[in-house]
């Protein structure tokens, strides 16, 4: 599978090559700024980007408008951000161009090698991931917000975690439920959003771009 890296620090985007490098992935480009990725990722047409949110020469967002042109210009390229800080609309900004093959994760989280991986093949096979912390500022901000405020505490941890990206077996096995309970809270949340009859998959993205919804 192959793969493109955009980050400026010379030590952190050898580091993310090496780690990908590690369980399996092609790095075919490894560069510093946005005009780079987005060369490279029409030269190599990868199956995943890894990029940094803030790049040259302004710092300020390069990293989220390239993630944006990708996702418009080559939908096959999955793409997984990288920040410093909880920048949440950043998150919703991507999102809202495409609603698969996403992820929005903290730097920090690259230490943590395990679920840097699995965040990263299940942005690549076309899921989402987004960061915990970015989940729970989003949460404490919507809670007194319709539509989400209709919800119950046990839903919206059930909204949260479908917001990181997580399959209703993984959701069961944080919140110590069975499947089906799971299951019935997911139906009662597509409910109380007013989301309508559709494919569960459709209905998932749309309750959890409803849960991003920021301003």
């Amino acid at each position: 599978m192959r793969a493109v890296i955009a980050e400026d620090s010379v030590l952190l985007r050898v580091g993310l090559v090496k780690v990908l490098e590690a369980v399996g992935f092609e790095v075919v480009a490894a560069v510093g700024d946005a005009t780079e990725l987005l060369a490279a990722v029409e030269e190599h047409r990868p199956k995943v980007v890894v990029a940094d949110v803030r790049m040259p020469p302004g710092f300020h967002d390069e990293g989220v408008k390239a993630a944006m042109v990708i996702r418009r210009q080559w939908p096959d390229t999955a793409v997984l951000l990288l920040s410093q800080f909880v920048e949440e609309r950043y998150a919703a900004d991507l999102l809202a161009t495409n609603t698969s093959g996403v992820g929005y994760l903290l730097k920090q989280r690259v230490a943590n090698v395990d679920d840097f991986v699995d965040a990263l093949q299940r942005v690549a096979e076309g899921g989402t991931a987004l960061d915990p912390e970015v989940v729970a500022q989003l949460l404490v901000r919507r809670r007194h917000r319709d539509p989400v405020e209709k919800l119950t505490p046990r839903e919206r941890d059930v909204l949260a975690l479908m917001a990181e990206g997580r399959s209703n077996a993984a959701i069961a096995g944080s919140l110590v439920v069975s499947d089906s309970a799971v299951a019935k809270h997911i139906n009662s949340i597509f409910t109380k959003l007013e989301l309508p009859q559709a494919e569960d998959s459709h209905r998932r993205v749309m309750a959890v771009l409803r849960f991003l919804e920021v301003g």
